[in-house]
């Protein structure tokens, strides 16, 4: 289990050089990093499996890649000593070589093969010249032009991409589809992996309707549990939908003791603010560690932050909630570390997504293990004018597309309030305007967080 953490959330905020009333979103990205120790345990996993896991050691490779010097192309091998500077080589085509095929008879000066892309090079023969840069001059005989290629051309040499007891892939890296093909060209049927996140979530309030229910008047339908579960999915963890839960503290203590028993991670959307009704604050506090910050940005203001401790949560209503056994729960057998973490997201629809992809997303993939650096930031010729205050951050829904001249160019989806949830759906990234950024002038640049891809 992981060691309990002697530093409290408002400590490391209140270390910072700036009022944690008012955090910079640079500067929680940094305090959520402190807070997140990434999982342990681990698993082995066929390659069908594996996609989005992440891996839990190097993987060494077990062979070279390619096994042997082979044909880049389709075309004719030979010897490329023969070729010299400024003069056409004309070379007898004495076989075909195609591809999970060998030759062993050697080649006498003068003589070529005919052969196919991934064909094993025979012995004395390193390059290849392509089929369409040759002209026949009779059945078995074909010429090159003067200076047409050089030795070595064509011909993807042993190793070339891995080398037999190097590093292919390194431990924290994100399994993408390109990774399964690296594995599996290594011959590895399985992989080890870290397990999957396990991420509980439920919306807070009493205005909150669920699917089926009838509309009634001051009330709204929870949108957020379905965007959360759609940017959870795609994260690649195991996610577990706790449903709505009321602005009454009870329920909510006895929420937050189930999802904290069964899961790495809780999101809930709404009760982060200072509201009367939003009780996240003072359920939070005998059960760990939280704080409430208030951050520079826009949308999104407040964001709640907190560690609830196993040994804090009362065993007995734990083991009835989930309908395990009181021992199981306390020897900790499903959890790895002796917290959960819990990200409070506001209850508007944009800002809780917003939060989500700005800070929450990173979190939990390093809480997963990931050691994938972020996607930078795109840079994108604004088509518009934009309003914006400095000293606060600022992340506008846009619509990225390429100019006539081929640079990126990008517009705002309109309206920008936060519970504006049409304009999230037009979006395909968000123009990012830093803390210190003022107003930006139709044609000037500015960052884009794509949003896919």
């Amino acid at each position: 289990m992981t060691p309990t953490h002697t530093t409290s959330l408002a400590e490391l905020a209140a270390a910072l050089p700036c009022n944690p009333d008012n955090l910079r979103a640079d500067q929680v990205s940094a305090l959520l990093a402190q807070c997140v120790q990434p999982l342990t345990e681990c698993e082995n996993v066929g390659m069908f499996k594996a996609l989005g896991r992440v891996l839990a050691r190097d993987v060494v490779s077990p062979l070279n890649v390619p096994p042997h010097d082979n044909s880049a192309m389709d075309g004719y091998a030979f010897a490329g000593s023969a070729l010299v500077a400024g003069e056409a080589l004309t070379l007898r085509v004495v076989g075909t070589l195609l591809a999970g095929a060998t030759w062993s008879a050697p080649l006498k000066a003068g003589e070529c093969l005919k052969i196919m892309t991934g064909a094993a090079m025979p012995a004395g023969l390193d390059t290849v010249v392509p089929q369409e840069l040759t002209r026949a001059e009779t059945p078995d005989h074909i010429t090159i032009a003067a200076n047409t290629l050089r030795a070595g051309d064509n011909c993807r040499k042993t190793g070339e991409d891995l080398l037999q007891g190097s590093v292919a892939l390194q431990q924290g890296a994100l399994l993408t589809p390109a990774a399964l093909g690296l594995l599996a060209s290594l011959g590895l049927a399985q992989v080890a992996v870290l397990r999957r996140l396990r991420v509980a979530y439920f919306s807070t309030g009493n205005e909150i309707l669920s699917l089926g229910e009838p509309p009634r008047p001051g009330a709204v339908y929870d949108s957020n549990r379905y965007t959360l579960f759609g940017l959870l999915s795609r994260l690649g963890a195991q996610v577990i939908d706790l449903g709505v839960v009321p602005d009454e503290p009870a329920q909510l203590h006895a929420a937050l003791v189930q999802a904290a028993a069964q899961a790495d991670a809780i999101l809930t959307s709404g009760g982060a603010s200072a509201g009367e009704a939003d009780h996240l604050r003072s359920t939070l506090a005998p059960l760990g560690d939280a704080a409430f910050w208030r951050i520079a940005m826009r949308p999104g203001r407040p964001l709640a932050v907190g560690r609830i401790r196993h040994d804090k949560i009362s065993i007995k209503t734990a083991s009835s909630a989930l309908d395990i056994s009181a021992s199981s729960y306390q020897n900790n057998s499903f959890l790895s570390t002796d917290h959960t973490l819990l990200f409070g997201l506001p209850g508007n629809p944009v800002a809780a997504m917003v939060s989500f992809l700005a800070f929450v997303r990173p979190a939990l993939l390093r809480l997963m293990g990931s050691t994938q650096a972020p996607a930078p930031l795109l840079r994108a010729t604004s088509t518009e004018r934009l309003h914006k205050k400095p000293g606060r951050t600022e992340y506008q829904r846009a619509w990225v597309s390429t100019a006539a001249d081929g640079t990126l160019q990008v517009r705002t989806t309109g309206h920008q309030g936060s519970g504006v949830l049409s304009s999230m759906v037009q979006a395909n990234g968000l123009i990012v305007l830093a803390h210190e950024q003022g107003d930006v002038a139709a044609g000037d640049a500015v960052s884009v967080m794509l949003l896919e891809g």
